[in-house]
């Protein structure tokens, strides 16, 4: 068959919600897009450890800090998983850690800003988990195999972490003035940034109408971005604080919520590498991962070892 005729199978494939396996033929741009999807995402599950891991020593009761610490030891089997299945698209993992500490792969932009009262780590749960959950829950229907797969168990733990940001934040809605003002002045730093979490606006996102016929993608963001408004305007009632965006309001005509415009000039400067905590969370990586580097070898070397031994001996 002809390229055409190898394309045209391929989405009659896709249109069937058969999913794409890794020794099936793809187009390149497929690929690609896949790769940098799932690459992106497993690089901000990484990095999404920082801010919080920088809390643990720090969280208010030892239930507080065991919660933390599964919650972080969650994000590193994400991003793993997630690794495992850019590497079946044919990208080596040392090459894709390489472009995260180079600066050439991006993460989300959410992790560029600081962590600055433990009332974060229930914003971030409740906020920016929940950001991702709508995104997420869409990808376990995603048309290429080993990363819906990988989305169904990752889904089930980022669903608890929501649950578990808002209770923490509950908890603190209910304290001190003291605990209460923490609690609202956590939403208020974290509420816009979760909004640009699911991307530019649907104008100005270039890869989303193909993303969304290969159903790479179910929804645009700003449909998501919708969604997530709608969800969050109604659960904050709940913790009796308020969303700091004076423009929200319910439209009975469409049944959903206005809200106000985002500052993309913000946006797109933390995405380019300007934000806050950019050079910060990347110099903590490229750290880390010169610091680990005896442990990798040192697995290099008891594997070779295993291997040795399990070869037969001539006779």
């Amino acid at each position: 068959m002809d390229a055409p005729d190898f394309e045209k199978k391929f989405q009659e494939i896709i249109d069937r919600e058969i999913k794409i396996e890794p020794k099936d033929w793809m187009p390149e741009a497929y690929r690609k897009t896949n790769l940098r999807q799932i690459s992106q995402h497993a690089h901000s599950e990484i990095v999404g450890m920082l801010p919080e891991g920088n809390w643990i020593s720090r969280a208010p009761s030892l239930k507080r800090k065991a919660i933390l610490i599964a919650k972080v030891q969650d994000e590193a089997g994400h991003g793993l998983y997630l690794y495992c299945a850019a590497e079946t698209l044919g990208f080596d993992r040392a090459q894709m850690i390489d472009d995260l500490h180079s600066g050439k792969a991006k993460y989300s932009s959410i992790f560029n800003y600081p962590t600055l009262t433990w009332a974060d780590m229930g914003a971030i749960g409740w906020l920016v988990d929940g950001a991702a959950i709508l995104n997420q829950v869409m990808l376990c229907r995603t048309s290429y195999g080993p990363y819906a797969r990988a989305m169904v168990r990752i889904c089930k733990e980022e669903s608890f972490h929501q649950r578990q940001g808002f209770e923490s934040l509950l908890v603190l809605s209910k304290g001190t003035a003291e605990q209460k003002a923490m609690c609202q002045d956590a939403i208020n730093r974290w509420w816009w940034p979760s909004l640009m979490m699911f991307g530019p606006k649907d104008s100005e996102s270039t890869n989303s109408d193909q993303s969304i016929k290969w159903k790479i993608k179910r929804k645009t963001n700003d449909e998501l971005r919708q969604q997530f408004v709608n969800m969050i305007a109604e659960q904050v009632k709940l913790l009796g604080m308020t969303l700091p965006d004076p423009d929200l309001k319910w439209n009975e005509e469409k049944k959903q919520y206005n809200f106000g415009e985002i500052n993309w000039e913000e946006f797109w400067n933390v995405v380019k590498g300007n934000g806050p905590c950019n050079k910060q969370r990347l110099d903590a990586r490229r750290k880390a991962h010169e610091n680990g580097a005896w442990v990798r070898e040192a697995a290099m070397a008891y594997a070779k070892k295993a291997a040795a031994k399990k070869k037969p001996v001539a006779a």
